[in-house]
């Protein structure tokens, strides 16, 4: 059984008590209401007329803030849509117009509440002691390999207090916060292996030394060949094959590089998960393999002797023609 519709009960002026229901074709939602051009300006109005009528459009206009002409844009806007008459020398709401600007304010408000709960300010933080810190000692935050990191001293950025004294590589409670911890940005290292060379006898070995060429940071792995062929090479750190593009994707957040091997044919799945605004810069780790040959080069000429000339060769002349002279046609006696 579904709901009955919200009922409102106004006060008309001229008349007994009415109920009406919201307005369909203006049901408010909230802030996103306000994003029509001219709506703010709109509501404004309206409540003006409600709480304070005028006689004359200019002195709406002062109490906004607004010229004359945009103030009569509103009430003409208002007026067309029902919500706003002129009416006994006054500007003044219909009962629609009243109607609607308690269900605009009112959506407005238990909007911008919503929105607030979910903006939590940061008073306090915990991080890890990057030297020995005393109780109450003023830090200096910041990212060092992904990990917020407390530093005895002041400096710029974020800064704070410690609530408790801390050994280093010690977890440290910071208070008093200031400033923004400055986010660096994390490369994502991309060590592509072509399919028809899996089975390629020195193919390790060119993973292998790519894989060298990028020790830091996370390794993973997409796809269930490149996990095979990181579980037979044993690269000496843990690699990870669940969610990578979601953990790649984290850890440049941080300002860490990972390193991800993939076969050519899955390349397309993978960067397909990368979505939003905040995907990591992506560099392409080639395989060394081997060189290919060098183009033969002349050697140079004996010291002491010019080199001769090429001679540069012609197209054959035209064959002669009987009878005459090179290139030149013979014409019949007469």
């Amino acid at each position: 059984m579904s709901p009955a519709p919200r009922v409102l009960v106004l006060p008309v002026r001229d008349g007994p008590v009415a109920e009406r229901s919201p307005p369909a074709g203006d049901g408010a939602r909230g802030l996103s209401t306000l994003r029509r051009l001219g709506a703010v300006s709109d509501l404004l109005f309206l409540y003006e007329a409600e709480t304070r009528p005028a006689g004359q459009l200019r002195t709406i206009a002062a109490q906004l803030g607004l010229s004359v002409q945009a103030a009569s844009h509103s009430f003409r806007s208002l007026r067309h849509r029902g919500l706003a008459e002129y009416r006994d020398g006054r500007y003044r709401p219909t009962v629609r117009g009243v109607d609607w600007l308690h269900a605009a304010l009112g959506s407005v408000r238990d909007d911008l509440a919503e929105r607030l709960d979910r903006l939590h300010i940061v008073r306090t933080t915990c991080a890890i002691a990057a030297a020995p810190v005393a109780d109450g000692e003023g830090v200096r935050l910041e990212i060092v390999d992904g990990l917020l990191t407390a530093r005895p001293g002041a400096g710029s950025g974020s800064r704070g207090r410690a609530f408790g004294a801390a050994r280093a590589g010690e977890l440290v409670d910071v208070g008093e916060l200031e400033g923004i911890v400055p986010l660096p940005v994390g490369r994502l290292r991309i060590v592509c292996v072509p399919a028809d060379r899996l089975r390629a006898a020195n193919l390790g070995e060119e993973v292998r030394d790519a894989l060298a060429a990028a020790p830091d940071g996370p390794l993973l792995a997409y796809g269930l060949e490149a996990c095979h062929l990181l579980d037979r090479l044993r690269p000496g750190r843990p690699v990870g094959r669940f969610g990578v593009a979601a953990a790649a994707q984290e850890a440049s957040r941080l300002g860490v590089a990972s390193t991800l091997v993939v076969v050519d044919r899955a390349l397309p799945r993978l960067l397909a998960q990368f979505t939003g605004t905040e995907v990591p810069p992506f560099e392409f780790l080639p395989l060394r393999g081997a060189a290919p040959p060098a183009p033969p080069v002349a050697s140079p000429p004996a010291p002491g002797r010019p080199s001769r000339r090429p001679r540069r060769r012609t197209a054959a002349p035209p064959p002669r023609p009987a009878g005459g002279s090179p290139g030149r046609r013979s014409r019949p006696l007469r």
